[in-house]
C-alpha cells in the first residue's frame, strides 16, 4: 500500500502543469551590460530532444527559494536539444539568474502561448522589425526561417537599438549581413563610439531602404519598447500589409503562464494563452497592450 502511495504521489506531481523541469545552464555570457545570454537543456539528456516549441512561445523559469518569472524563447526549435534565452537584470530574480554560473540548475516549465502561425507564413515574404529587447523573441524566428529559408519568400530583417553597445547579438547580425538570402539592415540612435559602420537614426529610418514590398504577400513581424509600435505600425500599413498579417508578441504581467491567475487578462484576452503573439487587428484597439497613440494613419 506504501508504494502505491509513493506512485501516485509521482504522477501528481508528472501531472501538475506548475512543476518545473529541471535544467542545466550548459553556457552563459553577456550580451551587454544588463542582458546575458544563456543556453540550457534538460538535466535528463533523454528529454532534451523531445522539448519542442514553437518560434514566439515562452518559457517560465524559476530558482529555488527566489522566484519564477516568464521569458521567451530566443532558440529556434529547428536546432533542437537546447534553449536558449536572454535575461536583462531588471530586479530580485534576474539579478539571482545574472549570477548563476555554468553547470547550475534552473527550473523551467512550458513551452506557454500560441507562437507564431508558421503554417499560414509558409510561402510568404517576411519582414521582422525589432527594437532592444525585442530582438529576444525575434531571432527563434529569424532563425527558424533560415533554417528553413526554401519554405519562405523575401527575408528581411531591420533592428533598431539605442547604441552599438546596447544592440543585443549585434556581432551574429553583422555576420548575417553577408547572406544573400537575407536584406539585414542595422541602425542605431545614437553613434557613441565614432565607429559605428551602418545606419544611424531611429529604426523605423530603414524602411526607406527596403525597396520593393509585395505587402499583400508579407507577413511584418515587430516587438520591441512600447513607443516603438507608434511609430512602426503605420510603415507597415503604408507598405500594404494587411493588419492580420501584422503580428507582434508581447508580455504583459504574466504570473502563472496557463491563464489561472488573471495578472495578463486585458478585456477578453489572456496575454499567456491568447498570446503573446498577437495581430495588429487583435489589439488595435487595445491601447494598454501596445501604448496609446497607436494608429494605424498611413506616413509620409
Amino acid at each position: 500500500m506504501k508504494k502505491m502511495c509513493v506512485v501516485l504521489e509521482d504522477r501528481e506531481v508528472r501531472d501538475n502543469p506548475f512543476t518545473p523541469e529541471i535544467f542545466r545552464i550548459v553556457r552563459r555570457y553577456p550580451l551587454t551590460n544588463d542582458v546575458n545570454f544563456y543556453q540550457a537543456r534538460p538535466v535528463d539528456v533523454e528529454e532534451a530532444l523531445k522539448f519542442d516549441y514553437k518560434p514566439g512561445q515562452f518559457i517560465m523559469m524559476s530558482l529555488m527559494g527566489e522566484g519564477e518569472a516568464p521569458f521567451c524563447l530566443s532558440s529556434t526549435p529547428s536546432r533542437p536539444g537546447m534553449v536558449e534565452l536572454c535575461i536583462r537584470n531588471v530586479g530580485t530574480l534576474t539579478s539571482s539568474l545574472h549570477g548563476i554560473k555554468e553547470n547550475e540548475t534552473v527550473g523551467i516549465r512550458g513551452p506557454y502561448g500560441n507562437g507564431f502561425p508558421i503554417d499560414k507564413m509558409l510561402g510568404k515574404d517576411i519582414l521582422i522589425v525589432a527594437g532592444g529587447l525585442g530582438a529576444a523573441p525575434l531571432r527563434s524566428l529569424l532563425l527558424y526561417v533560415l533554417d528553413n529559408r526554401d519554405q519562405f519568400g523575401k527575408l528581411t530583417y531591420l533592428h533598431g537599438a539605442r547604441l552599438p553597445g546596447e544592440m543585443l547579438f549585434r556581432e551574429e547580425f553583422v555576420q548575417l549581413k553577408d547572406r544573400e538570402d537575407l536584406n539585414c539592415l542595422l541602425a542605431v540612435d545614437k553613434d557613441d563610439t565614432g565607429k559605428w559602420p551602418y545606419k544611424v537614426g531611429v529604426v523605423t529610418e530603414l524602411f526607406k531602404d527596403l525597396g520593393p514590398v509585395d505587402g499583400k504577400n508579407t507577413f511584418g513581424i515587430v516587438c520591441g519598447p512600447p513607443a516603438m509600435y507608434r511609430f512602426v505600425m503605420p510603415h507597415m500599413v503604408k507598405l500594404g500589409i494587411p493588419k492580420h498579417q501584422i503580428l507582434m508578441t508581447l508580455e504583459r504581467r504574466m504570473k502563472c503562464g496557463v491563464g489561472k491567475c488573471g495578472h495578463c487578462a486585458i478585456e477578453y484576452l489572456y496575454t499567456c494563452i491568447d498570446g503573446p503573439v498577437f495581430s495588429y487587428w487583435d489589439v488595435l484597439h487595445m491601447k494598454e497592450i501596445i501604448g496609446r497613440g497607436v494608429s494605424d494613419k498611413t506616413v509620409a
